[in-house]
């Protein structure tokens, strides 16, 4: 009978990571530990059961047959491990340790300077560890667990992950002075000529969402504008500002305009087009308390203007048509 007196839960990250990674570069990266140590410790695991878990000879490096259960036992090891420490703390009722945020960019500039130094100042021994992400990176990281928890736009329609809708966002539309809307106080998708339209580049959800808004496919023409595409909110707003055109903007992305920029908002008419923005885990996900104080925070710092939005016409992320 194999007797393991050596293996430690420290070789079980290195080895979720390893496989997660594929490259023990990164994966020594992803676990605060030289390269050497973690390769070692690894190989020292292996020597100790007998198999191989890793396939050094390949390029990004791959579990073998026999290591690939291995793995998968090693992270429910894990995830127990973790379940234990958060009902420890639990029991002691306190909040600590260590919780990775995953954003898209066209949330982060206006939703993160909300809520952090609110939480920080109440949650001292929380640490939080933000990225920003486009929406499928960040699926991708929640499900291999590099990431524990989302910020972004939803339906998501994975059954993979959990949802839990924190707000509406309305759409607005930011017109330039020189556009021939600019002088409707209301404006219909149908208004809006994809020609002169300022886009976000490929990879962002809510370039899908406009696209859906206007029924891009249809109605899209080839045009100069379509040689520019940006990678910012702000950075269209201000090719609206500058040049003829529009664009549309999140609600949140409106909140911090001078007098003289929110003269170029204009609303939908109703029902007008929100967006849905959620709070994401895993299905398996463990540091619950941890996710449940950043969803209080986040909900304490939205603005009731936000707050009071209704689910009345969310545009989905996926493109469709």
């Amino acid at each position: 009978m194999l007797i393991l007196r050596n293996m430690t839960i420290v070789q079980l990250q290195y080895v979720v990571a390893l496989d997660t990674y594929r490259h023990f570069g990164k994966a020594a990266e992803h676990c605060f530990v030289a390269q050497p140590s973690l390769s070692a410790q690894i190989q020292k695991l292996e020597e100790e059961i007998g198999v191989l878990i890793f396939d050094r000879s390949k390029l990004p490096i791959i579990p073998t047959e026999q290591g690939e259960a291995l793995i998968a036992q090693a992270r429910t090891i894990l995830h127990n491990c973790n379940e234990f420490t958060e009902l420890v703390e639990a029991k002691k009722n306190i909040l600590t340790g260590e919780l990775k945020i995953g954003i898209i960019p066209t949330l982060a500039p206006y939703l993160l300077p909300l809520f952090i130094h609110a939480f920080a100042e109440k949650f001292p021994l929380i640490r939080l560890v933000v990225n920003e992400l486009t929406t499928q990176v960040l699926m991708e990281r929640l499900k291999d667990g590099r990431v524990d928890v989302g910020l972004l736009v939803t339906p998501l329609n994975d059954k993979s992950l959990k949802e839990d809708v924190l707000f509406y966002e309305e759409m607005l539309a930011y017109i330039s002075p020189k556009n021939t809307i600019y002088q409707k106080n209301h404006v219909l998708a149908s208004d809006i000529d994809p020609n002169k339209l300022w886009l976000l580049e490929e990879g962002h959800c809510f370039r899908n969402q406009i696209m859906n808004l206007c029924e891009w496919r249809k109605t899209s023409k080839e045009a100069s504008h379509f040689d520019y595409e940006a990678g910012s909110l702000e950075t269209l707003r201000r090719m609206v500002e500058i040049n003829d055109g529009m664009t549309i903007l999140p609600e949140l992305a409106t909140l911090t305009l001078t007098e003289d920029q929110k003269k170029c908002i204009r609303h939908f008419i109703e029902p007008r087009p929100t967006r849905e923005v959620s709070l994401i885990t895993h299905r398996d996900f463990v540091k619950r308390r941890l996710v449940k104080a950043l969803k209080t925070a986040i909900l304490d710092t939205i603005p009731a203007k936000v707050m009071a939005n209704t689910k009345e016409l969310v545009i989905p992320i996926q493109p469709v048509g």
